[in-house]
């Protein structure tokens, strides 16, 4: 089993792989609603309830619309670095493309998604550069719920200035 974050604070809800819950939380509480398994389009399409993965998805839109704050380490007409408001080393960057086309995670890359993939690379390493941890830092995609994929839109993690340690997970 897994732990995902839930948005409403130190709450957290245990799922199995391949499997959902969609909850509902208040200032006090989070409250089941339903677990079952379907496809995050399922998920989304269901209003009015919160679910992890699309707040932080929206939240990522927001960003990049500049309706939220963030602090852009960053930025070119194709990709957005911000620092990770949960850091899990001292240089936390997540680098996500400006235009999702389809691409909410890796497993989903299609041959159309070469050049932003790549172009996701090489703002790593010019993150890395800006960061002053280019001899040393790891780049992080997670895939998928059991690779504890919380945001369906593709995003790199930057993590550096500190020693790595292996294996990671």
């Amino acid at each position: 089993m897994i732990s995902l974050p839930i948005v409403s604070g130190a709450s957290r809800s245990l799922i199995r792989p391949n499997s959902f819950s969609l909850l509902r939380t208040t200032a006090t509480n989070v409250t089941p609603l339903f677990t079952g398994k379907a496809s995050d389009d399922f998920v989304k399409r269901i209003p009015g309830l919160l679910c992890p993965s699309l707040h932080f998805q929206r939240r990522f839109d927001k960003i990049i619309a500049k309706e939220v704050p963030s602090t852009i380490v960053y930025e070119d007409d194709k990709v957005l670095a911000f620092r990770d408001i949960n850091p899990q080393a001292p240089v936390h960057v997540v680098v996500i493309p400006k235009i999702r086309d389809g691409l909410t995670q890796l497993g989903k890359a299609e041959a159309r998604h070469t050049v932003i993939l790549g172009h996701l690379l090489h703002a790593a390493k010019l993150v890395a550069e800006k960061e002053g941890i280019v001899d040393g830092f790891r780049v992080v995609i997670n895939n998928g719920p059991t690779a504890c994929q919380s945001v369906y839109h593709l995003h790199l993690h930057i993590l550096g200035g500190r020693q790595m340690k292996w294996p990671p997970g």
